[in-house]
């Protein structure tokens, strides 16, 4: 079963990525930043003082991490804009499992955090969490009649 994976010269020059099944987020966060520097030993990345790592996608400046898990979500994704719309309050990005502008299969959303840009790494790994156990509550008001409106974060 892979769990560690590096990509070179893919869409970004370099892509680190530690997945694995389960609810784990713990071990896979550790395993990505143990891969991480020990990668750094050898090759320095870029970064800068304000934007943090600097890629090839503007989207990715700042940590560049992109934490995401498949979900299903049937209900609330029965309304696709429905479901991006309360993901959105948790600076939550909805993808198909079959990535970027794909569709869902099963009900199963590939679900990331927004923000890379002004967060540390570890927090946007939480805010991601955060806002998943959000669409777990939302999905569950669905399932029980409701609209599926979890309450949005106060503004910070």
């Amino acid at each position: 079963e892979k769990t560690f994976l590096v990509w070179v010269n893919e869409e970004d020059q370099l892509r680190i990525i530690s997945m694995q099944k389960g609810g784990n987020l713990k071990e896979v966060f550790s395993r990505l930043v143990e891969g991480a520097n020990a990668i750094e030993e050898k090759v320095k990345f870029l970064r800068d003082d304000r934007l943090g790592f600097l890629t090839f996608c503007p989207t990715n400046l700042g940590t560049t991490i992109r934490a995401s898990v498949h979900i299903k979500l049937p209900k609330l994704g029965a309304d696709r804009k429905k479901l991006e719309e309360v993901a959105a309050k948790y600076n939550l990005q909805v993808r198909g499992t079959a990535g970027e502008h794909s569709e869902s299969h099963g009900g199963v959303y590939d679900i990331s955090n927004k923000r890379r840009l002004g967060l540390s790494e570890y927090d946007a790994v939480k805010e991601m969490q955060d806002g998943i156990l959000e669409l777990i509550k939302a999905e569950e008001a669905v399932e029980e009649g409701g609209e599926g409106e979890a309450e949005a974060p106060a503004a910070e």
